[in-house]
């Protein structure tokens, strides 16, 4: 398999050479090629498109040890990026194998419920592609999270430029090469440099989409862009997801999950949980649930990224005004910090819990009830994910129905939420749109109804008559009249008043 090389411009000669990332521009990004190729693309019958992801998914399931090495994780993780990458990616594969033919087949109306003059009208919608989409990928999950959506957006009939994150070049590669031996053809996937200098380029080539997964402050700054070109969009943002620990949870289940969600990816997941709501009544019982399980684990270890340090800014900031260190460290000369940190008596108010970041931390509220909880959980701005625990599952489910939320997990986080029907995506500040599942799939298409008419009567193509307007105030009472009364009394009306209309057709 052949790394590839992204080129943008050709010499005189035909050859085509490479341009320096701090050169490409508008100009050197040139689509053409990449419409033609993606009109020819759509017009592939959707049996031949979903092939690819059965290719995929295939090519996966052979090489999966070769993959996890292209991704750059050491040998401890590989176990951790086969769960939380590969199998979910695989997963996604076939799912569209399977439903993406009935979500996007042509769909008729009928004429149920279709107003009575307008009978006689076939209705169609379809689902076509959007076009050329600009896929701007995160650097954590560097292979799952574009791969699903690049996958989906190819099989809707799209051409996709895909730019990974910072740090998540090689697997753009692995993605692009895997493509390329599914049998993709030529010049569907471009694969852009990840500096941001791409994103720009882009737009001003001209796309007719953008799924962008990243923080909130960039989100923000890109969406201005998007908004001056009108280039719809999907916005996958920051996350400080909320744990609900109600007063009948298995608190030991919760103070597992809660480590599980600090500790999985190094803590760098969007649906981590960083908020935990917890009754006063069961207070104690977690935070020493939460020791005992910390004491029987090995050592996390210390983080010095830049994440970290800002998380030491906010946890000094939290202690500063009555929060308490339950687990972890803070290095006050260096900013580094001993994961996870977890602090208790800590209020909705804040920063540690109105902030994203992107690190083992989380902060323990005491509330006294399902609404305190929910009143505490709205002074953050971001509503991307949350969980509650509960042995209660209809109560839990009546709590799941008020959070504002985009996904709501009970009695487990982060790992159901890789169910490849499941749609995902925030609220607030966390963006809006979504990716994955039957909805993921229609949000790189656009919808087109196709309207036939096959009755011969056309009033509306006549010259107007003195008694147009008695024809549609009877009709309207006919139809949404409140009572049985008021619409037979216009029934007879209505007949009378197109009976006088058919007479004036015929004088003229």
């Amino acid at each position: 398999m052949r790394i590839p090389i992204i080129h943008f411009n050709d010499t005189e000669d035909g050859e085509p050479t490479p341009i320096p990332r701090s050169r490409i521009t508008a100009s050197s990004l040139d689509l053409t090629p990449v419409r033609l190729g993606q009109a020819a693309w759509a017009a592939t019958p959707l049996t031949e498109r979903v092939k690819i992801a059965k290719r995929i998914r295939e090519l996966l399931a052979e090489n999966p040890q070769q993959i996890n090495r292209s991704l750059g994780g050491s040998a401890r993780e590989d176990a951790e990026t086969l769960a939380s990458q590969i199998l979910p990616l695989a997963d996604a594969c076939r799912f569209l194998e399977k439903e993406a033919s009935n979500i996007l087949r042509p769909r008729s109306l009928g004429s149920l419920h279709q107003p009575l003059w307008l009978r006689g009208t076939g209705v169609q919608i379809q689902h076509d592609a959007c076009g050329v989409v600009l896929v701007v990928a995160p650097s954590n999950y560097a292979l799952l999270l574009p791969g699903v959506v690049v996958l989906q957006a190819l099989v809707a009939g799209n051409a996709v430029l895909l730019k990974p994150g910072p740090e998540g070049s090689g697997a753009g590669q692995t993605l692009f090469r895997l493509l390329e031996d599914a049998g993709l053809p030529s010049g569907l996937l471009t694969l852009l440099p990840s500096e941001e200098s791409s994103v720009q380029a882009a737009l001003e080539a001209g796309v007719d989409k953008v799924v962008f997964t990243g923080g909130a402050r960039t989100g923000r700054i890109l969406l201005h862009e998007f908004a001056e070109r009108l280039v719809p969009a999907v916005m996958e943002l920051s996350g400080s997801d909320a744990m609900f620990v109600r007063h009948d949870a298995e608190v030991p289940l919760a103070a597992k999950a809660l480590l599980f969600g600090l500790r999985w990816n190094k803590g760098a997941t969007c649906i981590a949980p960083r908020r935990v709501f917890v009754h006063r009544a069961r207070a104690a019982e977690l935070e020493r649930c939460i020791v005992e399980q910390l004491t029987s684990q090995p050592h996390w270890g210390l983080r010095t990224s830049n994440s970290s340090r800002h998380i030491a800014h906010l946890v000094r900031a939290a202690t500063a005004s009555g929060a308490h260190i339950l687990a972890g460290e803070v290095n006050q000369d260096t900013g580094d910090i001993s994961a996870p940190v977890i602090v208790t008596n800590a209020t909705p108010s804040m920063r540690l819990l109105r902030e994203d970041h992107f690190g083992p931390a989380a902060a323990i509220v005491a509330v006294s009830d399902d609404d305190e909880a929910l009143r505490c959980n709205e002074e953050c701005p971001y509503a991307l994910g949350a969980s509650i625990f509960s042995r209660n599952e209809t109560d839990a489910q009546a709590l799941a129905a008020r959070i504002n939320a985009g996904v709501v997990v009970i009695n487990d986080l982060i790992v159901p939420t890789a169910d490849p029907r499941v749609p995902f995506g925030g609220r607030k500040d966390s963006g809006f749109g979504v990716t994955r599942g039957a909805e993921g799939l229609l949000e790189l298409t656009v919808p087109k109804a196709v309207m036939t008419r096959r009755s011969r009567w056309r009033p509306h193509l006549e010259p107007p008559t003195p008694v147009d307007r008695e024809i549609f105030t009877q009709y309207l009472k006919l139809a949404h009249s409140r009572g049985w009364g008021a619409r037979l009394k216009a029934a007879g009306a209505l007949f009378r008043a197109v009976c006088q209309r058919r007479k004036h057709e015929r004088k003229n």
